[in-house]
């Protein structure tokens, strides 16, 4: 299992002590970035992106809960970003351009949906996406608890990616730790990302051991 914990929940006021944790131990750093429009929060922006990607090594995921993503996909690769994923919900019929425009700038493009959102909407974009984000909780909040239905949508997601033979990843988020991390993996998927768990944690780089050996 890759492990991509999210600064979501990292400590603002120190920052970099957070960002080199993640940054020894885990696979991806997860950026979650919100607008205050498609979700009822705001995070971070350029300004800070560009300061985690001075000192991070392992590859930036950014995870764009903003309407018109598109354009926010130049200035994200500008910083370094590789992995980029924005939200069905705001793309719609935009969704295959879009993925199409973010692949072509060199990143590795993911559609992501909402737990409200049937998992059966994004298979037409299996083999379109490099991978294939899932909430398990409703995206803007961290801190939220793990919705278990997310387990079946998992599976049911692998299933159709293994029936066409495609190599779309399957990606998590929310509310995973230790707990359920397993089941997550027997399910198919690919990729978790832990805020809470991680960086709420006393021993940050135990727990990402821990979801990488599920």
């Amino acid at each position: 299992m890759k492990v991509a914990p999210s600064l979501l929940t990292a400590d603002f006021l120190h920052l970099e002590k957070d960002v080199r944790i993640v940054d020894e131990h885990a696979d991806l750093i997860h950026l979650d970035i919100m607008d205050g429009t498609l979700v009822p929060n705001i995070s971070f922006g350029f300004p800070v992106v560009k300061s985690i990607a001075s000192i991070a090594t392992k590859p930036l995921d950014a995870h764009l809960m903003v309407v018109n993503p598109d354009k926010w996909f130049e200035r994200l690769r500008e910083l370094g970003v590789s992995w980029v994923s924005f939200h069905y919900e705001a793309a719609g019929l935009k969704t295959a351009r879009f993925l199409r425009q973010a692949r072509n700038m060199g990143f590795k493009a993911g559609v992501a949906i909402n737990p409200d959102i049937p998992v059966e909407k994004l298979f037409k974009y299996i083999g379109k996406a490099d991978f294939i984000l899932v909430m398990s909780v409703f995206a803007g909040f961290g801190g939220q608890k793990f919705i278990y239905e997310t387990i079946d949508r998992v599976a049911k997601l692998k299933a159709e990616i293994s029936r066409r033979g495609a190599d779309t990843l399957i990606e998590v988020d929310g509310g995973i730790g230790p707990g359920n991390v397993a089941a997550l993996a027997e399910a198919g998927a690919d990729i978790v990302v832990s805020g809470s768990s991680v960086l709420g944690s006393e021993d940050p780089a135990a727990v990402i051991r821990a979801l990488q050996e599920a």
